[in-house]
């Protein structure tokens, strides 16, 4: 009894093989674990491949926050609520740019389009610290300039209607926002990383999926619960942006919660996928 207890404790997850779904008749393709990614990479620095991926990672933050932000402003700016996209129009901007941003970009930089999900592929070893950290300024400056842009259409306008920052709203604490950012942060990462999992992607090849549908879906969902409470950050570039450009008082006031929220999302949910989902712990001990 002891040596099964031993043995349960030595493989762990992975004591019994997973078997096919029921009713499917597809054959599991060969997979193979890649290995992690180095911390440092001096290589890199050297690649066309990885000054482009920056570029496209700036340039798609630059496009995620013109768009969104002039969708926030424009539901501000009619006095008649009415005749507006509204809430739920919000949170298609948001979830609809995330989806084509992500498929024109999946194939260059990732699509990663947020520093905290690029805190999460790091923390998995998806990418290298050198990469992450290039991916995460050049996120920030793309909002920035987004932003900028977006107040240079409409200077007057822009700092009455509040230029789209993210605070903690009116009937909220400080914990609800803080909280409704992890929560909602670990619900984008954990389908990032689902929807870009290569062994699923082996192991399902029989139920083709396209990885920006359900990330971009996963943003519209989260942008429905929680821009009541906060506008809904899960994205430190874009709350960054935002604040930077209409830099007021309010606008720095809660700006902590919309880095420490995602980032603490983004933790949990590489370390729910790498342990929990693919018990990789296990197997490496096996």
């Amino acid at each position: 009894m002891r040596r099964e207890a031993e043995e349960d404790v030595r493989v762990g997850a992975n004591k019994f093989p997973e078997k096919q779904p029921l009713g499917t008749s597809s054959q599991i393709k060969d997979y193979k674990e890649p290995p992690p990614a180095p911390l440092f990479e001096a290589g890199e620095l050297q690649s066309w491949s990885f000054w482009r991926a920056g570029i496209a990672e700036f340039t798609a933050t630059f496009l995620f926050l013109y768009i969104t932000l002039l969708t926030v402003i424009g539901v501000q700016r009619s006095p008649n609520k009415c005749v507006t996209v509204g809430i739920q129009g919000i949170a298609w901007a948001f979830g609809g740019m995330i989806f084509a941003l992500v498929y024109c970009t999946a194939g260059i930089s990732g699509g990663h389009i947020n520093p905290a999900v690029t805190f999460g592929l790091l923390l998995a070893r998806k990418l290298s610290l050198t990469r992450a950290l290039f991916y995460i300024i050049m996120q920030c400056l793309g909002a920035i300039c987004g932003a900028g842009v977006v107040k240079g259409f409409q200077p007057s306008k822009y700092e009455k209607l509040g230029g789209g920052v993210n605070v903690v709203n009116h009937g909220y604490t400080k914990g609800d926002g803080l909280g409704a950012e992890i929560v909602g942060t670990f619900v984008l990462v954990y389908t990032v990383f689902s929807a870009t999992d290569a062994k699923r992607n082996a192991r399902d090849s029989h139920v083709p999926i396209l990885a920006p549908l359900p990330i971009g879906f996963a943003v519209f969902l989260v942008h429905l619960a929680t821009i009541p409470i906060t506008g809904t950050g899960i994205n430190p570039a874009r709350s960054l942006g935002a604040a930077i450009i209409f830099n007021r008082g309010h606008a720095w006031d809660d700006q902590w919660i919309f880095w420490v929220g995602p980032f603490i999302g983004a933790a949990l949910a590489a370390l729910y996928h790498q342990i929990v989902i693919r018990a990789i712990p296990f197997r490496s001990r096996a």
